[in-house]
Formats: structure tokens, C-alpha cells, sequence
């Protein structure tokens, strides 16, 4: 989209609203602390407490669970010029009313797949490592699909960060975010936000 078509867009539907998406477990949790952190206003609530999987907290709000199901979407409208985090298999369901500035994280699948199954291990839920591949194609598959639609529908706007550069370089990452959004945002403590500590299922192929 163009600075023209997103001025008018800007115009016709209020500030943008800021998505952080991308599969589970791919940093979505990651670069929402980075938002506040930054000094962007987030829309979260407390029903999913921090955990050993995620110790500084989810950022989800229960409502985004139900965008597929119809229900009402009013709430959006107080989420302009805000961050939400919503995974990326339910962009599709968000109504086209609205601004959307789209931060898609991506991470190597393998690691994705290592932290859930880690997660459901945790939770007492053994994974069936022999559904890796399958998975693997899948959440693939959906990655494409992603693209394709971010590309498609005019109200979004879509910048792509890279889960383990944002480790390896986070204030570059925190730079890109805030010239992306075009918001006065705090680069340096949003950089101090990606603790290297927490990237705890690294493939052997990625280099930080």
C-alpha cells in the first residue's frame, strides 16, 4: 500500500491498529513486551497468567479467541493506536473497518515445534514427535496463507521480523518496528527487552 492510499485510509478509519502475529510460540509474547516496553499502549487481559513457558506474560485478550465464531468486534474500536496480539490463523476473521499495522514474527519451524512440544510436556501432555513433520508442512503451509492474505486485503500493512535476528540484534529490530508504525517509541528499552536468556529452543542452523 502507499503512503497516499494509507494517508486516506488513516483519515477514513482512525490510527491504525498495531497486530502482532505469527504461529504460536514464534515470539508473538516476545515482541509485545517490546511494544510496552517501548511506551505503546497494549490491549491484554489477565486471564492467562505467565508461566515457565512464557515468565513475562502471554499479552492475550480472550475476545481475539472468538473473532472466527462472529462474535462482535466493538472492542477493535478502542484498540486504535494500540497493540494486540492475534495468532495468525484468525487475520483472516478481522473486518475490513479498520487500519491494521501487522508485525509477522517468524521463527524456524523446528524451534516452534521444539517450544510446544516443550510446553506440552510441561503441562503433562507428551507430544507424539513422530507428527513433527506433519506439523512441520502444516504450520508451512499456513505461513504461505498468511502472506498471501496480508498481500490481498488493502487495510493491512505488514512488516516481517525475524524472531531469532530480533535476539541476535534487538535494537535493529526495535529501530525497523518503530519506523514501521511511525510512532515516537523508546528503541533502546524496547531493545533491552529481548533477553537472550529466554531463546531456549534454538535450532542448530540459527547463529546468534
Amino acid at each position: 500500500m502507499g503512503a497516499l492510499a494509507r494517508l486516506v485510509r488513516r483519515l477514513r478509519y482512525g490510527r491504525p491498529i498495531v497486530v502482532v502475529s505469527g504461529l504460536p510460540r514464534s515470539g508473538t509474547s516476545l515482541m509485545m513486551q517490546m511494544l510496552k516496553a517501548g511506551g505503546l499502549a497494549i490491549v491484554a487481559d489477565a486471564m492467562r497468567a505467565p508461566d515457565e513457558s512464557n515468565p513475562r506474560g502471554y499479552f492475550e485478550l480472550e475476545a481475539v479467541k472468538d473473532l472466527e465464531k462472529g462474535a462482535s468486534a466493538a472492542w477493535l474500536a478502542d484498540a486504535r493506536g494500540k497493540a494486540v496480539k492475534i495468532v495468525s490463523p484468525l487475520l483472516r476473521w478481522l473486518p475490513g473497518s479498520y487500519d491494521y499495522r501487522v508485525i509477522l514474527m517468524q521463527r524456524d519451524l523446528d524451534e516452534v515445534i521444539a517450544s510446544q512440544n516443550r510446553m506440552l510436556a510441561r503441562l503433562g501432555a507428551p507430544p507424539d514427535e513422530a507428527q513433527n513433520e506433519r506439523i512441520r508442512e502444516r504450520y508451512r503451509a499456513l505461513g504461505d496463507e498468511t502472506r498471501r492474505l496480508l498481500r490481498a486485503r488493502r487495510h493491512f500493512s505488514t512488516l516481517v521480523v525475524e524472531y531469532g535476528e530480533t535476539i541476535a540484534r534487538p535494537r535493529e529490530t526495535a529501530g525497523r518496528v518503530a519506523r514501521f508504525l511511525g510512532v515516537a517509541l523508546d528503541v533502546e528499552r524496547m531493545a533491552e527487552a529481548a533477553d537472550p536468556a529466554l531463546y531456549r529452543n534454538r535450532s542448530s542452523r540459527t547463529v546468534v
